[in-house]
């Protein structure tokens, strides 16, 4: 736990060291594709009328100059599968991005899907020594959560602290310089696997990139998808990715709950290939033009031609109508938003004020989606596109992209976490504290 806090700060201060360069690159690492943006942070002023987008939020101070995606290759439900693989294709990626920015890149910030997350809600109190809160009483607040035991061979991705309170004063975003007694904290903390952060870090090395910070998809794609009300009020965000569907629940502007479900849209590819008997680039093909999960009665008649070169006649000559792929479809999707349904029953989200739902990801471009969303979720179901931010090209503004725009804005604008505070030593969890007096006992 403290060696993974130590090392969130250090990276931290080098996305600080990479900002006051000027340029920093946000990569997405999924398993359909790796996207890279470059970001130059020049100010506003510099880029006001440049294309007609005015400030938003988290936007005002950079600007993507260079873009570039490629097939990800070695990435399996959002994990790093093999290392080499992925390795050419975030150089790939990174290589052309840096072409077109015509600028070199020796920091990113990454975003990855998978890793199985967890997320805890964790909560601390502590008393004011002098009557008002400080930095310290910040930290010490933070270091005051009891850390439940989220087992050895897991690692805190995101530890967010969501709501304040000053004696009975509640839903304080930033307590400091207020008056009182004693001061509370509600704190939200998403656990992932260690190795496949650790793959994650030993792959960026090898392409000869510093980390500046890391992210989850599901978390990016939420800030990013997002309308401001809907962050405030309580909605679902559910990035349909290729290997992996992220669900991210956010309330008062702040991630509460993060969880991924191992099915996306490889997986209807994948079927599409087996249930017409196709290769599997001929079924991606397919299912991006012809695809839907909606039948009607036209769709009988909308044949989809399956000419294909094997040598054999019968063969290569066959056609399916729309509705059989349809058929072949649907029963995936279905089972998709029946594991999300659960998800979000097991996290409560029928007790937020508003509960709103917003598709984003590759997969929810399928015609139809959303209406079978609404039918199978219960709620108020839309369809999201990532926050346009300044000198993003029109190729990477659909919602594929969604995790990659919120890493640029996790990266200009990052909410407060635990290792942005100087914790106390002794506010490390116990089993921290014993490592470092065995690490002091075999030393000296």
């Amino acid at each position: 736990m403290s060696d993974f806090y130590q090392s969130q700060r250090a990276m931290r201060n080098k996305r600080q060291t990479a900002m006051q360069r000027g340029v920093v690159a946000v990569l997405d690492v999924g398993s359909s594709k790796i996207a890279c943006l470059v970001l130059r942070f020049d100010g506003p002023e510099a880029f006001r009328d440049s294309d007609g987008i005015s400030s938003l939020a988290g936007q005002s101070s950079f600007r993507v100059i260079g873009a570039a995606t490629t097939r990800s290759r070695g990435v399996r439900f959002g994990e790093i599968d093999a290392i080499h693989e992925t390795e050419r294709a975030i150089r790939t990626a990174v290589q052309a991005a840096q072409k077109m920015a015509n600028v070199r890149v020796d920091h990113v910030i990454a975003c990855f899907s998978g890793a199985r997350p967890r997320s805890y809600g964790l909560a601390g109190q502590v008393e004011l020594d002098d009557g008002t809160v400080s930095d310290n009483c910040v930290a010490r607040v933070l270091a005051s959560c009891d850390v439940p035991d989220y087992g050895s061979d897991r690692e805190i991705l995101h530890a967010q602290p969501v709501n304040f309170a000053v004696d009975y004063r509640s839903g304080l975003g930033d307590p400091r310089g207020q008056a009182g007694n004693a001061l509370s904290v509600d704190m939200h903390m998403l656990t992932v696997d260690r190795s496949p952060i650790e793959n994650l870090l030993y792959c960026i090395k090898r392409c000869d990139l510093d980390l500046a910070g890391i992210a989850s998809s599901s978390y990016a794609a939420g800030i990013s998808s997002l309308v401001e009300d809907e962050q405030e009020l309580g909605a679902a965000c559910i990035d349909l990715g290729g290997g992996s569907t992220g669900l991210s629940i956010f309330m008062k502007k702040h991630m509460i709950y993060a969880d991924t479900v191992r099915i996306g849209g490889e997986h209807v590819t994948s079927d599409i290939s087996q249930g017409l008997q196709v290769p599997l680039n001929t079924a991606e093909r397919i299912k991006t033009f012809y695809g839907g999960v909606v039948a009607t009665g036209m769709d009988d008649r909308d044949v989809i031609d399956l000419s294909s070169d094997t040598g054999d006649w019968e063969h290569d000559r066959r056609s399916v109508s729309r509705a059989e792929l349809i058929g072949v479809m649907r029963p995936r999707m279905e089972e998709i938003l029946e594991e999300v349904r659960a998800r979000l029953d097991a996290a409560g989200f029928e007790h937020l004020p508003s509960q709103r739902i917003v598709l984003t990801g590759g997969g929810s471009q399928i015609p139809g989606l959303d209406g079978l969303a609404t039918r199978i979720l219960g709620q108020q179901v839309r369809l999201g596109r990532p926050l346009r931010v300044q000198g993003l090209p029109q190729s990477v503004t659909g919602a594929s992209f969604a995790s990659a725009v919120g890493t640029c804005l996790f990266a200009a604008h990052p909410q407060d976490e635990w290792w942005d505070f100087d914790i106390p030593v002794e506010g490390y969890p116990a089993r921290s504290l014993k490592r470092a007096v065995k690490w002091f006992k075999d030393n000296w």
